[in-house]
C-alpha cells in the first residue's frame, strides 16, 4: 500500500510531460540549450523517480555538473585513454538523501552555506578491505575534495533506528588522488539543489509521505495477520463425537478428534467465533484512515474497499467534475510540485551558466519556465472547443492554442498555421478582381 501511496502523485506529477521554456523562440540557442539538457539528461524520468523515493524519504537532491556523461575510471586504470569525440556537457543527477549532509546559514535555517556529500569506500589491500571517507564539499562557486581514513572498532553498531548502522572513526587525512582538491566552478551558487516533500518554516528537512501514516501501517498489518489466523483455524476444526472403536481406518479426520460416549451430542466440528464481520469492518475503517491521511482518494486507483469508500469516480466524465473529485490529490500534487519547479528551474540555469563557463555556448543564460500539467485525462472534445471559443476573443492567439491543445513547439506550431492558411486558400479559392471590372465596363458601354 505504500508504494501506491507515494507512486501514484509521481505518476500525476510527469505522468503528461511538463514544457521547459526559456521564453525565447525555439530556434534560438536559448531554447536548443534547454531542450538538449531536458532531453538528454532524461529530466521527466529523473523527476519521476525522485518523487516515488521523496515520497519515502521526505528529502530529495540533484546535482549538477559539467564532466563526461560515461565514467572513464576504469579505462583510464588500465592504461586507456577516452575515446575521440566525446565531450563533456552538463549534467544532472540524483544524489542519495542518505548521503548528504548539509550545513544551514547562521540565523537562517533553510539556507545553505555549504553541502557536503560523503560516502564511504572500501579499497582492497591484499586480503583486507580498508574503508576510506570521501567528501565532496560543496561551497559557493567551488567543490572541495577531501578524503579519510576510517577505523572499525569493537561495539560500532547502532541499532537505535531499527537496523544494524555501522560506525566509524575518523583517521588521518589521505590524498584523494585528484589533480586538483579545490575546484572552481564558475557558478556563483551551490551546485547542490534540495527537494523537500513537505517542508515547514522552522527546519530545512522534508516531511516524507509515509510518515503519519506508519501506525495505521502497522496496524493494517497486525489486523491482516489476525485474519490469516482466523481462517486458518477454520480450514481445519477439531471435531467432536462418539467415542471410535478399533484401529479407525474407517475413520480419518485432518484434525483433532474429541471422544465421546453415545449419550453425547450427535458429532460435528468445534467452530470459533473470531467476529471475521468486525474485523473485516475494522481493517477498511484502517484502510480508508490510510487514504483519508494520505490524501488519496481511494477510487483512483479504479477500485475500493468496502461501501463507504467515496464511490469508484466514474460518475463525472466532463474535466470539471473529474477535476473536483481529485481535488485532494491534486492539491498534495501541486504542493510537490512547488518544490520541484524551483530545483529543477535552478538546474537548469545552472547547466547553461556551466556550458557557457566551461563549454563552447555562446548566449546568455536564461532562467527557464516550466508549464506544468496535472495529470487529469484531457477531453479533446471539450478541449477543442474551449480552443475554438478563445481564438474568437483577444485572450489568446491562435499559435499559442495549437502548442497547448497538441502539445508542439513554436516550429510545428508554425507549420499548422501554414497549413491552415493553405487549406483555406484552396477552399475559398483566389478572384481576380479584373473580372469584376470587365464586366461592370461591358455594362456601362451598353448604356
Amino acid at each position: 500500500m505504500s508504494d501506491i501511496l507515494v507512486t501514484k502523485p509521481s505518476d500525476l506529477l510527469v505522468g503528461e510531460p511538463p514544457s521547459f521554456e526559456s521564453g525565447l523562440p525555439d530556434s534560438s540557442e536559448e531554447q536548443k540549450a534547454v531542450n538538449r539538457y531536458v532531453e538528454e539528461n532524461d529530466l521527466v524520468k529523473l523527476v519521476h523517480e525522485s518523487a516515488i523515493g521523496n515520497g519515502y524519504r521526505g528529502d530529495a537532491w540533484i546535482k549538477t555538473r559539467y564532466g563526461y556523461r560515461q565514467d572513464f575510471s576504469e579505462v583510464i586504470q588500465r592504461g586507456g585513454t577516452i575515446p575521440a569525440g566525446i565531450e563533456m556537457e552538463p549534467i544532472i543527477e540524483h544524489v542519495n538523501a542518505e548521503f548528504v549532509f548539509p550545513e544551514t546559514s547562521r540565523g537562517n535555517v533553510k539556507s545553505f552555506k555549504a553541502v557536503n556529500i560523503c560516502t564511504v569506500e572500501y579499497v582492497i589491500d591484499g586480503k583486507t578491505e580498508k574503508p576510506f571517507l570521501n567528501v565532496e564539499r560543496h561551497i559557493p562557486g567551488y567543490i572541495i575534495y577531501e578524503r579519510y581514513r576510517l577505523f572499525e572498532f569493537e561495539g560500532g553498531i547502532d541499532t537505535r533506528w531499527g537496523y544494524p548502522l555501522q560506525i566509524f572513526t575518523i583517521g588521518e587525512r589521505v590524498a584523494t588522488g585528484r589533480e586538483e582538491d579545490t575546484v572552481e566552478t564558475g557558478v556563483p551558487h551551490l551546485l547542490v539543489h534540495h527537494i523537500p516533500y513537505k517542508s515547514v518554516d522552522d527546519d530545512w528537512e522534508g516531511v516524507s509521505g509515509l510518515e503519519k501514516l506508519e501506525s495505521l501501517l502497522a496496524a493494517i498489518n497486525d489486523r491482516l495477520v489476525s485474519l490469516d489466523f482466523i481462517l486458518m483455524k477454520h480450514s481445519d476444526p477439531t471435531a467432536y463425537g462418539p467415542e471410535l472403536d478399533g484401529s479407525g481406518d474407517n475413520v480419518r479426520l485432518s484434525g483433532a478428534y474429541i471422544p465421546m460416549t453415545k449419550e453425547d451430542a450427535t458429532p460435528g466440528y468445534m467452530t470459533w467465533d473470531g467476529q471475521l464481520n468486525s474485523a473485516f469492518k475494522e481493517l477498511e475503517v484502517l484502510i480508508s484512515l490510510v487514504f483519508q491521511i494520505s490524501e488519496t482518494p481511494q477510487w483512483l486507483f479504479g477500485t475500493v474497499l468496502g461501501e463507504n469508500s467515496g464511490g469508484t469516480g466514474t460518475s463525472h466524465t466532463d474535466s470539471a467534475s473529474i477535476k473536483a473529485r481529485f481535488l485532494p490529490i491534486l492539491s498534495k500534487v501541486n504542493r510537490i510540485r512547488t518544490h520541484y519547479d524551483k530545483a529543477i528551474r535552478d538546474a537548469l540555469w545552472t547547466c547553461q551558466l556551466l556550458d557557457v563557463a566551461h563549454g563552447e555556448a555562446n548566449f546568455e543564460p536564461v532562467y527557464p519556465t516550466i508549464a506544468w500539467k496535472d495529470g487529469i485525462p484531457v477531453n479533446e472534445k471539450e478541449q477543442a472547443e474551449i480552443m475554438q471559443l478563445r481564438t474568437q476573443k483577444p485572450t489568446l492567439d491562435v499559435k499559442s492554442a495549437i502548442k497547448r491543445q497538441d502539445n508542439v513547439d513554436d516550429m510545428q506550431a508554425d507549420e499548422i498555421m501554414r497549413r491552415i492558411e493553405e487549406d483555406e486558400k484552396n477552399a475559398n479559392g483566389v478572384v481576380d478582381s479584373s473580372i469584376f471590372n470587365g464586366n461592370g465596363a461591358a455594362q456601362g458601354g451598353g448604356n
